[in-house]
């Protein structure tokens, strides 16, 4: 604890930010809230007179207000929600009550910090993750075509039904089927092409880039890492110095169960739900995929079917060792290497 800074407890929300200063003997100096616009930031900022210390919740918002107070203060600690036990067990609660239990939580040295990525990381990976959101719409439209056809009774490959030849050969076909479900399939089939070919600009232009090429090439060169997994985990990761251990990697990626342990006994528990989803969606994928290229994954994948015979195990299994190899060829910055070709 400094004492020659102000402690600042940011509330943020959509249009409006409640603060609280306060100085290191825990006397509050200013309280109040101001706009999340630029201007009404501006103003806030140059009524600092002392240097000050900030803290705010991980929010939709927060990377905003981060970039934006991050050169007016001598640091920005942003922490995790669900770590702030003062706030979300709290029996009164307001934004002024908020504001001020960071505050306290900050000049105490007792603030729960997050790893906060850099603006253009953060870029990135909003541009990853929309990507996301438009596989999930193509794949919407693929069921959607599926079951137009099903309400109509029109009989189709199911193997073939998203082929463009099979799919137009397809719609010349059919008949007594109402004018208005030929055109419904075509707008639906329309959409699909359109959010495909978005999808697979954007993986292209993220691989192309400058920061990424050569990450992503060496993340690569492990058999069974594709484009996509590989700049999930660049840009989900960010930077892997800082895990202290391949534990606590496992833990971020949601490949191991919580702990639940009382009276000297230990139950067994689901995958935990405090993790990053983008990165495990990625992941457990990847492991179904992986041992068929991989020939080491392929040995971890078959010696935990043989010890347990349960497949959702046997792939978390995979999961976690694909996380080692990641691990290992991002810290070192070498591409992979099997034990043979060392």
């Amino acid at each position: 604890m400094n004492s020659t800074y102000h402690y600042i407890g940011l509330d943020v929300h959509k249009r409006t930010v409640a603060f609280c200063e306060k100085r290191a003997d825990g006397k509050t100096v200013a309280s109040g809230s101001f706009s999340t616009r630029r201007e009404a930031l501006k103003q806030w900022v140059e009524q600092r007179t002392i240097p000050w210390v900030g803290a705010m919740e991980a929010t939709l918002f927060s990377g905003y207000l981060y970039d934006a107070l991050t050169p007016h203060a001598v640091e920005i600690q942003v922490g995790h929600p669900a770590r702030i036990k003062a706030i979300t067990a709290a029996k009164h609660k307001s934004d002024t009550i908020d504001a001020e239990t960071l505050a306290n939580l900050l000049r105490a040295d007792l603030f729960p910090q997050c790893h906060m990525a850099p603006p253009l990381v953060r870029e990135l990976r909003r541009v990853l993750r929309y990507r996301n959101f438009l596989v999930r719409q193509a794949v919407t439209m693929k069921n959607k075509t599926t079951g137009l056809l099903m309400e109509v009774g029109a009989a189709y490959d199911a193997k073939r039904v998203h082929q463009r030849g099979y799919f137009h050969e397809l719609l010349e076909d059919l008949e007594e089927v109402p004018p208005s479900v030929v055109q419904l399939l075509r707008t639906t089939r329309g959409g699909m092409e359109m959010f495909q070919g978005a999808q697979k600009q954007l993986v292209d232009a993220l691989v192309r880039h400058d920061q990424l090429r050569e990450r992503v090439e060496r993340l690569r060169s492990i058999k069974g890492v594709g484009e996509v997994t590989a700049l999930t985990w660049a840009l989900e990761i960010d930077d892997p110095a800082r895990f202290s251990n391949l534990k606590k990697a496992h833990s971020y990626c949601g490949l191991c169960s919580g702990q639940h342990e009382s009276a000297g006994k230990n139950r067994r528990a689901p995958l935990s739900k405090q993790r990053n989803p983008h990165l495990q969606t990625v992941l457990i994928e990847a492991a179904k995929l992986a041992p068929r290229w991989n020939p080491q994954l392929r040995e971890v994948h078959e010696k935990a079917l043989e010890q347990d015979k349960n497949r959702n195990r046997a792939t978390c299994i995979v999961a976690r060792k694909l996380v080692a190899y990641l691990m290992a060829v991002d810290r070192s910055g070498q591409p992979f290497q099997t034990p043979d070709e060392e």
